[in-house]
Formats: structure tokens, C-alpha cells, sequence
């Protein structure tokens, strides 16, 4: 994809000139909001002075004292030559700052020009962001991502937004990997400012499997002909077939999987039987504070079912602005030693600060397993080991990426040599084998950027139709929750214009097609203007389960048009 990228680089230039020369034309004022961004190098010193105080004021735990040697490796590893860098932390060892401290070092000693930060989901984005601006203002932080907070939007950052023109930019892996084969202006027009960059790509391990290939071959062409750093930071290192030169960060010698070992993951036995939901409902049950992660919505939803009155929710069928308030009220009850029973999909297990002493997780991949005990003992308080108990599910996942990890993890256990799960070198034995299972978009897409490359006839628009790292078979429904009504109204007279529709972001639940489809049939559901959809049923969403597409209530409610 060498020639195909160049031409995109060298596209992205041209189209952010034009857009920037005629804001200067035409609009003035606008243009002077540009720019107003301190430099990297100035935001370096507030950044270290306000860790360095952090760290003296940690309590002197052997987790913080693991925490500051990590510290310490990773900025001993930013003098070294750009290129690709790999940070392998097992959860709770403080990657998100020590990555930081990595890239301000490392930007200072070879002129970088920016750090971009790349979360998978925009459940956690909002957390990283919102650690890194106590270390760095809120105006310096550039988030980017359709969940961003419309009140917190500035002139600067809204500028920002467009082409990446900041020092410090927190973004999403679809906003991050689709805009490098996209094939709109707008999508293209920031990616020559990703050169010269310290990417931080988190939990990198959570990129679909299905694209893999044209992951590495964007990264690899940033690091070697365009002078970008890549870190790439998980608790459990994916294989990443065709990215060689990868310098790990972490010497062996650290040995943080054994000193940042906080918990014992009991596995089910070979063959054991599928358990009911009443069943892990009995179980949980018997814990004052645990979590219980499950693998689907619909899981959520039905083992919510049999828990006790005060268990907690917690999907992706709650809205951004709702699922926010819930993840507070969760760490508040944690912090004060209430009683909290949380039932939770995935989205739970990737950056999200939270920290049980028991977890409870559905038979699932490796990674996910080791990522949901991540949420178990996580500081390390108590005083021993804490308890992750890995069970069969009443049934199997939905075919895909899911059923495929639960498949490898199986193919990796019935292994009389496998190493033990608290060992790093079971990742790639399970890496492998989930590679093996998963269908790749591979020669063909590579034949798009590459055929008749002497003439530069590149099929950008089949490569940016065939990337996507979301399923397109689902669709946002605008949900009312948290007294949104008014802007409500306001979409419905104004019509879906920018400022309305960035506001109603934090409102909005992605549902399955042909779930919306059933829903408009039924009434539940308006298109209020072509392409946005809005809840119209008020008992469709609730506070205990956001949008509650699977209530058997709803099959027979009478349509309301």
C-alpha cells in the first residue's frame, strides 16, 4: 500500500491547504481560532511535574512501586530510534500514563510533532481523556469521537476536530484506522498531520481479526516513510502477522506478570455443563461487591432478570450520557464500601477503572478473560489474591468474533502444554489459533491499493467501502433518557443541523437493522428526518436497562401511530 498511502498523504495536504486557505478568505475570525494550541514541548513540563507529584503521593504499595519502575522503562526506551515500540503491561499497571510519559520523552528527543492516543470504544474514551487532563488542561486535550460531549466543545477544538491541528489528540480506532483508506475529503483531509506523530494505539489487541492485515500494513508504512512512532500498549500482545522491527518496551527482567499477579482465575472443567442464568444468579448472590460480565446484550439483559433488587445494568443498549452516570455511580459505591452487584457485557473489560473483589465471566476469548479480571483486585487491597470464576454460559456466542475466541480459548486449554494463564506466552499460542478460525480481509483488499499501481488506478472507493470496523447492519436510534426532550423538539423544528446533532450524540443506542426496522413497523420507533431515528414509545428505554429492545413485553404492545 506504499503508492496508494503517498498519494493519500499528499491528498490529505492539498485538501487541508484549500479548506484553510478559503477559511481565510472567507472567514477570518474562524481562521484566527486556528493555531491556538500550545507546542508539544511546552506541555511536557506540566505533564511531568504533575506525575512526578502523583507518584510521591501514591501509597507505597508494591503495585505503585511496579508502576513507577514502568515509569521508568518506558522512558528510558523513548531515547531509542522511532519506529515501532511495543508496551505489554498486564492490567492495572498504569499504561496510560507511562505511554504518555513514552511519547512526551520520545517527542521532545526526536521533534514529534503531536501525540495522538487510540481507544477502542468510545465507552472509555472519555476516561482517558479526562485522566490526561489533569496532567494537561482541559483545553489542550483534543478529544474526537462521536460521543464527545458537545458542552466541553470549544471554537479551538472544533477547528482542531478537522485536521488533527493540536498537540495532544484522544481518538477512536475507527475514527484512527478508517480514516487512513477512506476516500472523503473531509475523512482524509487530517492524515498529514498523523506523520511525524507518537501513536499510541491502546489495547490494540482489540482490533477485529478481519482486518489485521490492513492494520499492520498502515502501521508499518506510518513508521517506516513517514517518521510516526507506534506504540503498541495491551496487557496481552496479539500476533500481528507481518510487523516485524516491534522493540518491547518492558525488559524481562521487570517480571510484572508475576508481580502484578492480583488474582486466581478459576476455569470450568473440561466438558463442565452449561449453567442457567438462575444458576449464576444464585451465585453472585453470595457476594456483597462483584461483577458478572457476560457476552451479549441480550445476556445482559436476561441475567439481570434473576439478580436481586440494587443489581446494576450495564450495556451498550444504555446510551453514552447514561452509561457515564451509571460507571460514577458504580465507583462511588465501591469507594464506600456499599453493597454493588454489576451485570455487565464487554464493554466493562477495556480501560474502564473499576475495581471488584470478585468477578464472575462467561466462557469467552483469553484476552477477554484476562481483561474482565483486570476489574478484580485491581489495586491490590486485598491482601491476597482475588477470586475470577470463568463459567459456561446457558449457550454458545453469535457466530463471529465472539464464537471464535470462545473456540480458540478451548483449542488453547485442551493443550497438555500450555503455559499457565498468568504467564504471557499463553497470548500467542491463542492469537494463533483465533487467527486461524477467522476469516481475513486480505489479498483481495490488498489488490485494490496495488493493482495497476504503475498508473496509479487505485480502487480507493472499494478499499474504504470493504473497511469498516463497525458492522453496518445497525443503525443509531436517538433515545430519550436525562431530560433531552427539548433538544428533541429542537431536531424536530430545525431539522438534524450540526450543533443538535453533536449534542444529541451522547443519546443515542446502535441497534441492529432489522431490530430497527421491527421497531418503526411497530410505531415504537420514528424517522423523524430522513436517516435519524427517534425512541417515540417512553417505556421503550428505562433507567435499569437503556433501550430494552428484549423485554417479551414489547412483542405484544400495541403500535401507537
Amino acid at each position: 500500500m506504499g503508492l496508494s498511502l503517498w498519494i493519500r498523504m499528499l491528498y490529505s495536504c492539498l485538501v487541508d491547504a484549500d479548506f484553510l486557505d478559503t477559511e481565510a478568505f472567507m472567514d477570518a475570525r474562524r481562521a484566527e481560532g486556528r493555531g491556538s494550541y500550545p507546542a508539544l514541548d511546552d506541555l511536557a513540563a506540566p505533564f511531568f511535574a504533575e506525575l512526578d507529584t502523583k507518584q510521591r503521593r501514591a501509597p507505597a504499595t508494591e503495585v505503585n512501586r511496579v508502576r513507577a519502575e514502568i515509569r521508568a522503562a518506558c522512558e528510558r526506551a523513548a531515547e531509542e530510534r522511532p519506529g515501532l515500540f511495543s508496551l505489554t503491561v498486564p492490567t492495572g499497571g498504569g499504561k496510560t500514563l507511562s505511554a504518555t510519559a513514552f511519547a512526551f520523552r520520545h517527542a521532545r528527543k526526536h521533534g514529534k510533532r503531536r501525540i495522538i492516543y487510540v481507544i477502542p470504544y468510545t465507552s472509555i474514551i472519555e476516561q482517558t481523556a479526562d485522566t490526561l487532563r489533569q496532567f494537561l488542561g482541559d483545553a489542550n486535550v483534543l478529544e474526537h469521537h462521536s460521543n464527545f460531549d458537545p458542552e466541553r466543545e470549544t471554537q479551538a477544538s472544533r477547528l482542531a476536530a478537522e485536521n488533527w491541528d493540536a498537540p495532544v489528540v484522544v481518538t477512536t480506532a475507527v475514527q484512527f484506522f478508517e480514516s487512513l483508506y477512506a476516500c472523503r475529503s473531509s475523512r482524509c483531509r487530517k492524515l498529514h498531520n498523523v506523520a511525524e506523530s507518537v501513536v499510541i494505539l491502546d489495547e490494540v489487541q482489540l482490533l477485529p481479526t478481519k482486518l489485521l492485515k490492513p492494520c499492520v500494513e498502515a502501521m508499518k508504512e506510518l513508521a517506516e516513510r513517514y517518521g510516526t512512532t507506534c506504540v503498541l500498549s495491551t496487557a496481552t500482545q496479539p500476533n500481528l502477522p507481518g510487523l516485524d522491527g516491534v522493540r518491547e518496551i518492558i525488559p524481562p527482567s521487570l517480571d510484572l506478570a508475576a508481580r502484578l499477579r492480583r488474582t486466581e482465575i478459576e476455569l470450568p472443567a473440561e466438558g463442565a455443563a452449561r449453567t442457567t442464568w438462575a444458576e449464576v444468579a444464585d451465585a453472585l448472590r453470595a457476594f456483597p461487591q462483584v461483577l458478572c460480565v457476560v457476552n451479549t446484550r441480550k445476556d445482559c439483559r436476561d441475567l439481570y432478570g434473576f439478580m436481586p433488587e440494587g443489581t446494576v445494568h450495564l450495556s451498550a443498549s444504555m446510551c453514552g450520557e447514561h452509561r457515564s452516570r451509571t460507571i460514577a455511580a458504580i465507583k462511588a459505591k465501591l469507594a464506600g464500601g456499599e453493597s454493588v452487584r454489576v451485570v455487565s457485557t464487554q464493554l466493562v473489560e477495556a480501560g474502564v477503572d473499576i475495581d471488584f473483589p470478585v468477578v464472575y465471566r462467561a466462557f469467552t476469548g483469553l484476552a477477554s478473560i484476562a481483561q474482565s479480571a483486570g476489574r478484580c483486585n485491581r489495586e491490590g487491597r486485598l491482601g491476597g489474591l482475588g477470586r475470577v470464576v470463568v463459567f459456561m454460559p446457558p449457550k454458545e456466542s453469535p457466530r463471529g468474533e465472539l464464537r471464535n475466541g470462545e473456540y480458540a480459548t478451548a483449542d488453547v486449554l485442551r493443550r497438555e502444554d500450555r503455559p499457565s494463564l498468568d504467564a504471557p506466552e499463553i497470548y500467542p499460542l491463542y492469537y494463533e489459533r483465533l487467527q486461524a478460525r477467522a476469516h481475513t480481509l486480505g489479498e483481495e483488499f490488498a489488490g485494490w491499493l496495488a493493482r495497476d499501481a504503475r498508473s496509479c488506478q487505485f480502487q480507493f472507493r472499494e478499499a474504504a467501502a470493504a473497511f469498516r470496523m463497525i458492522d453496518e447492519a445497525s443503525a443509531p436510534v436517538v433515545v430519550r433518557y436525562g431530560g433531552n426532550e427539548k433538544l428533541i423538539e429542537q431536531l424536530r423544528v430545525a431539522g438534524p443541523k450540526r450543533p443538535i446533532m453533536r449534542r444529541l450524540q451522547r443519546y443515542t443506542v446502535n441497534v441492529p437493522q432489522r431490530t430497527l426496522d421491527d421497531l418503526s413497523q411497530k410505531g415504537f420507533v420514528e424517522e423523524m428526518h430522513p436517516g435519524v431515528h427517534v425512541q417515540t414509545l417512553d417505556s421503550l428505554y428505562s433507567e435499569a436497562f437503556g433501550l430494552d429492545i428484549f423485554r417479551e413485553a414489547l412483542k405484544g404492545e400495541e403500535t401507537i401511530l
